[in-house]
């Protein structure tokens, strides 16, 4: 049976975050917003959690957010230990995985019953206005097209990755915001500080026209450009939520057990209509 092709090349993604780690500024602002928002929401769960868990290429910005927790490192096979958690939280990494099936699956493996899982990646918006404009300039320059950005889950079919996965109670939300900057090769240097450079399998490994990234600018500027001579990068983050398994849970009701009538709940009267064949309409 032929081996499914690798979507990431991880031994790439792990040289740009160490890259990005190494530099003396690098861009973890969208991983500090991530940790702190995920922080915020455990604030409104009603309940205290002992053991938890991160997933992270970059354990020192979310120890702050979840002081005492277990630091895993952002792998294929992930170094959790069975039910030993009641969270664990995916941060910001998961867009990158081959198998995020997978992932979700060794998550919900490591949560106790009714444990938590939190994860938070980048959605289909991310960086659509430098698809965009990448994608035009590489056509007018080759007649083709090569990976250049990391195709991105949308959130509905997120969601359901996560019932794939066997949690309970799934939910998928989102969060868009737009940074600014001087120009799309600002933004690009800022992605290799973030260590979300092009680490695709398939990306093209020779060096592009000379043309390519400076008719990708000026696109970039003319299509999507600020009055103040700025270019606006679009970032989405999803959170999928979901629980472990327990009977503790609420369950939904069988189809035909109600013991009430809509029409009572909604103080109406209830009216019989008569059937009515005819004609189909388009």
């Amino acid at each position: 049976m032929p081996e499914t092709p690798s979507l990431t090349d991880r031994p790439a993604l792990e040289r740009y975050r160490d890259r990005a780690l190494r530099m003396v500024e690098p861009a973890l602002f969208l991983q500090h917003e991530a940790a702190a928002e995920v922080q915020e929401r455990l604030t409104e769960v009603n309940r205290t959690f002992t053991a938890p868990a991160v997933i992270s290429p970059f354990p020192e910005v979310w120890r702050p957010a979840l002081p005492g927790a277990v630091h895993v490192p952002d792998t294929e096979v992930l170094a959790l230990e069975q039910g030993a958690h009641d969270l664990v939280v995916h941060g910001l990494s998961l867009h990158w995985a081959n198998d995020p099936v997978g992932q979700l699956v060794q998550c919900r493996r490591a949560l106790r019953p009714d444990g938590l899982f939190i994860g938070v990646l980048f959605g289909g918006r991310t960086l659509q206005e430098l698809r965009a404009a990448l994608a035009e300039a590489e056509v007018r320059a080759t007649g083709g097209l090569s990976p250049r950005v990391a195709p991105m889950g949308e959130i509905r079919d997120l969601g359901a990755l996560l019932q794939r996965a066997g949690f309970a109670l799934p939910v998928a939300d989102s969060a868009a915001r737009t940074v600014t900057y001087a120009s799309p090769f600002h933004l690009m240097a800022d992605l290799r500080a973030m260590g979300e450079a092009n680490a695709l399998s398939h990306r093209r490994k020779t060096p592009p026209p000379r043309r390519l990234f400076t008719d990708m600018a000026a696109i970039y500027a003319d299509r999507y450009g600020t009055p103040d001579g700025r270019i606006p990068a679009t970032f989405e983050t999803i959170f999928l939520t979901g629980w472990a398994p327990d009977d503790s849970q609420p369950k939904p009701l069988r189809p035909g057990s109600a013991v009430a009538r809509l029409a009572d709940a909604l103080r109406a009267d209830e009216i019989a209509l008569p059937d009515r064949a005819g004609p189909a309409r388009d």
